[in-house]
């Protein structure tokens, strides 16, 4: 059987998804625009997969569109602008018995698949304290058009954008839930041009400091934008209590145990820092859905809510 699938999104659904399905042997019946007849499009295709990369305030309804017609889903993040309406979307992916996943795509990058393996193997001891700095100016190195990621009535904003894929990383890294103790959003460009060139005020944050926590006591601080003024390769440093790792840029991991250092780096590395986990991930996801069936240990609708929940958090704190 080869797996139909239809593309929902031209912009990150067409650059980086529908190849990547391509290569993993799906064959990509269309890739449509977010604004289209999205249920039409559906119907026609005839797709075992629909591969949701709209909008955040489109998502329920291209997912539940997909669901209808019995098809499989694969829903980027955040699902929804809100863990209600997720928990609703998951209700009825359970009523349906439809095959849901969420493109949590980062659980594929090599350096965190391999930072996993050694935490999880207790390599540094138990987890004490992580850090996460991630400050780009990806939003103003050129400056980007206003749109809906900077529109929060549109499910735009920095927490959903980026905080979406951080969240499940530690939860992933972990095994743990979190807990927000503290989080500061700023606007640090407050009006933007649209693609007519007309000035729009921006509603939505495009930079965080946060601090959560775990049951078992790890502490986190994060600090991420996307408009900085002094960007850096960003770093996400775990200390456990027999030594430290730090990934640099997801590029390489940089290894302190016992006054010894060591690095470790993947096989290769792309430009585009989605595409090399976004093909893992499809080979993953194309073969459980053609011949397994069985998600266990892939990201779900189940883990997009645990993620929302904490993403209200984040924002009802700040």
């Amino acid at each position: 059987m080869t797996l139909r699938a239809l593309v929902i999104g031209t912009g990150f659904g067409a650059r980086v998804v529908a190849p990547a399905l391509a290569a993993a042997g799906a064959e990509v019946v269309d890739v449509v625009s977010a604004r289209a007849d999205v249920a039409g499009a559906i119907a026609h295709s005839a797709a075992d997969l629909v591969s949701v990369h709209s909008p955040p305030f489109l998502h329920a309804e291209h997912v539940e569109r997909a669901f209808d017609a019995g098809a499989a889903v694969l829903c980027d993040k955040p699902c929804t602008p809100s863990a209600s309406e997720t928990a609703a979307l998951l209700a009825g992916a359970e009523a349906s018995g439809s095959q849901h996943f969420v493109n949590f795509e980062f659980r594929y990058d090599p350096c965190r698949v391999e930072l996993r393996r050694l935490v999880r193997h207790g390599a540094i001891g138990s987890i004490e304290h992580i850090s996460w700095t991630h400050r780009t100016a990806g939003s103003t190195q050129p400056l980007r058009k206003h749109g809906w990621l900077f529109d929060r009535d549109r499910g735009g904003g920095w927490i959903g954008a980026w905080a979406s894929h951080a969240v499940d990383t530690l939860h992933w890294l972990l095994g743990e839930p979190l807990a927000v103790e503290s989080c500061r959003t700023r606007i640090d460009v407050v009006v933007r041009p649209d693609v007519d060139g007309n000035e729009r005020a921006c509603t939505a944050e495009d930079g965080l400091l946060a601090r959560l926590v775990t049951p078992s006591g790890v502490a986190i601080d994060i600090d991420s934008t996307y408009a900085a003024s002094d960007p850096a390769v960003p770093r996400l440093v775990v200390s456990g209590r027999d030594g430290t790792i730090t990934s640099v840029g997801d590029r390489h991991l940089s290894i302190e145990r016992g006054g010894v250092a060591s690095t470790w780096e993947p096989e290769s590395n792309g430009a585009d820092h989605h595409v090399q986990p976004m093909h893992a991930w499809a080979i993953e996801l194309v073969r459980t859905i053609v011949v397994a069936r069985d998600p266990a240990g892939m990201p779900t609708l189940y883990d997009g809510l645990a993620v929302d929940r904490v993403l209200d958090a984040l924002r009802a704190e700040a």
